[in-house]
């Protein structure tokens, strides 16, 4: 056989399944628990939001990930800023999950107000008081993906904060998990 019969022809792969629409796959999706994060920028264009999308990528380097539409706040002000930081939160944190989740919240400096918070030694960005963990990353790459944008962050700074069980979200309720028996 030569290498030119084992080439895929692109009109016989756009005949092939297509790929699910993205209402299905936001309920399919939603089946997945994820822990809830705030991630927040500083400098000139200060802003934080919620999200879920959010990985670590590697430990050699230090890295990790969070994946943000292209229309959000948070794109072009994290773009701008080249530096951001991720808060992991608590269960107690829900209000603040949502609160950084509301379109309709007052944004820059503004959203902050009554939200305990230090700015970052490396970032400048808010590191929320109560979460469980936090990191500050500089922004090391991004890659373009359909609606979204992956940035990829190598981690400089992380610590531990309060030793409350991480805030989840799963089929569209935040919660916790269940301790497991006997603890």
């Amino acid at each position: 056989m030569n290498s030119a019969s084992t080439e895929l022809d692109p009109a016989a792969l756009r005949s092939g399944p297509q790929p699910v629409e993205p209402v299905r796959l936001r309920e399919v999706m939603s089946r997945f628990a994820t822990g809830v994060t705030v991630i927040t920028v500083g400098g000139e264009h200060v802003h934080a939001m919620t999200a879920n999308a959010f990985s670590s990528v590697s430990l050699d380097p230090p890295s990790v990930l969070c994946s943000v539409s292209h229309g959000a706040v948070m794109h072009g002000a994290l773009t701008s800023a080249g530096r951001f930081a991720v808060n992991i939160l608590g269960v107690r944190q829900e209000p603040l999950a949502r609160h950084f989740a509301d379109k309709h919240r007052t944004l820059g400096a503004a959203q902050f107000e009554g939200v305990a918070w230090e700015a970052g030694k490396h970032t400048g960005a808010a590191l929320l008081g109560g979460s469980v963990a936090w990191l500050e990353c500089e922004l090391s790459d991004s890659h373009v993906f359909g609606d979204h944008t992956i940035f990829i962050g190598t981690v400089l700074a992380a610590g531990r904060g309060s030793g409350e069980d991480g805030l989840l979200f799963v089929d569209g309720r935040f919660g916790k998990a269940d301790p497991a028996p006997g603890h």
